[in-house]
């Protein structure tokens, strides 16, 4: 049995992103990039000014949405409503940006908190001054791996009766739920779907693609395992796909070891037996291309990163790249007006 190690996530290295550059592709396709971060770690920021510097280097950027990452938590008061802290500060980090800057923010929730869920969802409606959209409470569990998040997930968290409880509380605000996990787990997903079929869902990252350990000993097998989960995921209509979230340790690539950084090129021919697997399997409307950024920014730099998908995207109809680019993440965080 393959022991579980550690898939830290590199640091930004900007000097490094900078050895490489590329000529904007379709520069006037209109984008909406559904996933993102603001923080300040040791590894650094990814503030305001980082944000804007990749929003303006030559795509057509036209709204983002800002992904829960445990910033700027409250730090006293009531431990179930800290969180709300996060959308607090991404809404005042935002004060005088463009419209589209963050015009949609997903916070955190512990669901198996059922008493302080209405609490802690209206305080974060609240602090979001319209912005907010949902929940991202990760499930990401799985024997290779030893996690390096700070709050690790249990293993079925997304059965245990007291989540779900929480969980059926969004309904009441209308807001959506997403999470990042492995695709081991997409069964676990469907079966909550099922469960929730009025309730948006949203895997991120490709639904948790992985090739490490165990998973790249037996490639092939992986992918078939891979595809067979998105398909059980598929049936259920409640459930959309975010394509990104590649550039990282565990999905079994180490860009951030060459002497150059990945061009757009090796980026799509790298990605595109995963995204097309995705794409396959949801259809471009239930399909959002993603940044990831500044985790993915460990191995690319933006421009590239949107390049790649655009070739990804090349062989696509002028209404599938619409959706891909731009209208399926407009639809899912309802951002008409926004983008």
């Amino acid at each position: 049995m393959t022991e579980p190690r550690a898939y830290p996530h590199p640091h930004v290295n900007d000097a490094w992103l900078t050895k490489l550059r590329e000529d904007i592709l379709e520069p006037d396709l209109p984008i909406i990039d559904p996933h993102h971060h603001l923080w300040e770690r040791p590894s650094g920021l990814y503030l305001m000014d980082q944000l804007k510097a990749d929003l303006n280097a030559g795509h057509n950027i036209r709204a983002t949405v800002f992904i829960q990452c445990g910033y700027a938590y409250r730090t006293n008061g009531p431990e179930a409503l800290r969180p709300v802290g996060e959308t607090e500060r991404v809404v005042a980090l935002t004060q005088g940006a463009a419209p589209g800057i963050c015009a949609g923010i997903v916070g955190y929730c512990d669901f198996r908190q059922i008493n302080q869920v209405d609490a802690v969802l209206e305080a974060h409606i609240e602090a979001g001054a319209g912005r907010f959209r949902g929940i991202r409470q990760s499930a990401g569990w799985d024997a290779a791996i030893i996690s390096t998040i700070t709050a690790v997930p249990p293993r079925y968290i997304l059965a245990d009766p007291a989540f779900r409880e929480g969980l059926g509380r969004m309904r009441k605000y209308g807001l959506s739920y997403e999470n990042s996990l492995y695709f081991p787990q997409l069964t676990e997903l469907a079966d909550l779907a099922r469960a929730f079929p009025d309730l948006p869902i949203l895997a991120n990252h490709c639904a948790g693609m992985m090739m490490i350990g165990p998973y790249a000993a037996n490639r092939d097998g992986t992918m078939a395992a891979y595809r067979a989960a998105l398909k059980e995921l598929a049936s259920c209509p409640n459930v959309m796909v975010k394509l990104g979230g590649q550039a990282m340790t565990v999905r079994g690539f180490n860009w951030h070891e060459a002497p150059l950084p990945p061009s757009s090129g090796e980026l799509a021919a790298a990605w595109r037996p995963t995204m097309e697997a995705c794409i396959e399997a949801f259809g471009p409307d239930r399909c959002m291309f993603e940044s990831n950024f500044p985790v993915d920014k460990a191995m690319c730099s933006y421009p590239v990163i949107w390049n790649a998908f655009k070739r990804l995207a090349a062989g696509y109809s002028a209404a599938e790249k619409a959706a891909l680019f731009h209208d399926t993440a407009a639809r899912f965080y309802r951002l008409d007006g926004a983008a």
